[in-house]
């Protein structure tokens, strides 16, 4: 950020500001406090820039785009460490391109994407040319971080007597209700909700922008449950086969009416499934839509974490070409679970619809503890069974 500064600080000294809308995003309220003290916020501001809350904010999609309309392209540059297809602005057609903080400060400066402020020059209001000198600036604060406004408020001493009162009527905040618990037995005929083909983020699994209105609300923010996952039947996403009616719908749809005839369902996929961002919902939302197995060639981990909190089956092939034996109308039996234990496979028995059956080993990395969870039906049930309430 000091260095980001030093070259504000450059540009405005020649009556230079940001030719480009330039937005600044404190990563926390330490952060936002220790800028605004140390001077770096008002360098910044002085050519333009907009300092904003220390929140997610553009970098998971809150971002309200005024400037292009959807469906536009148009180029974004950024220092967030993500840019996955309309993960900052909701627009498929804009180019995300990351670099570090310096080089988006010179590029909005300049308002040109070929601008290298290595050996390229801009023209001062005055006429004169000006050339940008290497930043400078403390790698970490030299008076040490300040803290901010300490905006925590602690838990009563006895909230017994509390009660969440939530509008049923809302369509943003909705008390969650327990997971169903294991019965005991062995997970058996489960249909293939959607075989993934390639990259599948947690951006793919729940998309975020518009969608981030219904964080509070699991039955609502469901409805984007792996809209963007590609389908390897038909290189579409969004659009998957509805085995008990042979029409194709939306994969939160087929997902839901799969829920509403009692039919469990499995996922499958390629390599580091759920990588990106540690976002909660793309666990939650398969669990809550009647999922109960997530079946993989590799996880990212902690995607592969979070499914385990919420009592699905995170699941790797142990030969990964096994991929290939699942179709998707297979059914699908994960057998002998009573025994499950850390370090033993899990069979999974797949049923083709010619009747002809097959068996492989599948991996898991439960431990002890997080068997119980899956026990109970979710990391939260274990709790509350602990706690005798």
């Amino acid at each position: 950020m000091s260095h980001a500064a030093s070259l504000a600080k450059q540009a405005s000294s020649k009556g230079l500001r940001s030719k480009a809308q330039f937005t600044v995003t404190p990563g926390s309220e330490q952060i936002r406090a220790t800028i605004e003290r140390d001077g770096q916020a008002q360098a910044l501001r002085d050519i333009g820039g907009v300092v904003l809350a220390n929140a997610c904010g553009p970098c998971i999609g809150q971002w309200k785009r005024t400037d292009v309309k959807k469906g536009e392209k148009n180029t974004i540059v950024s220092s967030y460490n993500r840019n996955f297809t309309a993960r900052n602005d909701a627009n498929p057609a804009t180019h995300a391109f990351v670099t570090s903080p310096e080089l988006v400060t010179a590029m909005a400066i300049a308002g040109r994407l070929d601008f290298n402020p290595l050996t390229d020059s801009l023209k001062a209001p005055d006429g004169s040319t000006f050339k940008f000198q290497p930043p400078s600036g403390d790698t970490l604060p030299q008076r040490g971080f300040d803290p901010g406004e300490d905006t925590y408020q602690g838990f009563p001493k006895d909230g017994k007597k509390l009660k969440v009162d939530v509008d049923p009527k809302s369509n943003r905040l909705q008390l969650l209700e327990p997971f169903d618990k294991w019965d005991g037995k062995d997970l058996t005929d489960m249909l293939v909700l959607i075989k993934i083909k390639g990259k599948c983020t947690t951006d793919h699994i729940s998309p975020a922008g518009p969608w981030l209105k219904y964080r509070g609300h699991l039955d609502n923010i469901s409805n984007n449950m792996c809209i963007g996952a590609i389908n390897s039947e038909n290189g579409e996403a969004n659009k998957i086969k509805n085995l008990l009616t042979g029409e194709y719908g939306k994969t939160p749809d087929v997902a839901r009416y799969y829920k509403s005839k009692g039919k469990k369902w499995v996922a499958v996929g390629e390599d580091n499934y759920g990588e990106g961002s540690s976002r909660e919902h793309a666990a939650l939302e398969p669990r809550h839509l009647g999922g109960r197995a997530i079946i993989v060639k590799s996880f990212a981990r902690i995607h592969e974490t979070n499914l385990k909190k919420q009592g699905l089956l995170p699941l790797t092939f142990e030969n990964p070409a096994d991929y290939d034996k699942i179709k998707p109308d297979s059914r699908i039996s994960l057998l002998g679970l009573k025994e499950l234990a850390p370090g033993k496979p899990v069979v999974c028995e797949v049923t083709q619809t010619d009747g002809k059956k097959v068996r492989f080993n599948l991996r898991h990395t439960m431990n002890e503890g997080q068997i119980t969870w899956f026990r109970a039906g979710s990391a939260l049930n274990r709790m509350k069974e602990i706690s005798g309430k």
